[in-house]
């Protein structure tokens, strides 16, 4: 099963992806690692990536999905082509999806998250509020799930994510 996982910047994606890896025994893919890499090898020399990131990973999702791995793809995800081709990714290796969003509705706690949060990738600038808030983000009517970071620590976001999960695998 492939697990798309999208929100802004700073609603607790990766820390969320990370503990759901871990208690799932998935596969993480997380979109900033990739494009990060890719900038560091000089291959793009600016900050716009455009797609490059997004088809890495989801070649490597196919790889991982077509050896019955589960995979996590984290990722901003913040437009219907980048969520149709993790689905289309899926529907090629013949594996079911998800779509979970993450949302934070607390407007002051995610500033606070975005504006003290540490990167934990080399070389990679974090986007700054104003960044988070001019990003082009459409809604995601389609998403199997929402999760509101704000409603729960980051663990129990994770755990709500697991069990939703589960019950798929489990109703397949």
């Amino acid at each position: 099963m492939l697990i798309i996982l999208g929100g802004l910047p700073g609603v607790g994606k990766t820390s969320v992806a990370r503990l759901a890896a871990r208690k799932l025994g998935a596969i993480h893919l997380r979109i900033d690692t990739i494009e990060q890499a890719v900038l560091d090898c000089g291959v793009v020399p600016t900050d716009d990536m455009g797609p490059v990131g997004y088809v890495v990973a989801n070649r490597v999702a196919m790889d991982n999905l077509r050896l019955g791995n589960l995979v996590i793809g984290d990722s901003v995800n913040p437009i219907e082509i980048s969520r149709a081709a993790w689905r289309e990714a899926a529907n090629i290796a013949d594996k079911p999806f998800v779509q979970i969003e993450l949302i934070c509705s607390d407007r002051d706690q995610h500033r606070h998250r975005v504006e003290t949060r540490q990167g934990d990738i080399e070389n990679l600038k974090l986007p700054d509020w104003q960044k988070v808030c001019d990003r082009e983000y459409h809604p995601w009517p389609d998403a199997d799930l929402v999760i509101d970071t704000a409603l729960q620590s980051l663990d129990v976001s994770s755990d709500i994510l697991v069990r939703f999960v589960r019950d798929r695998i489990a109703s397949i």
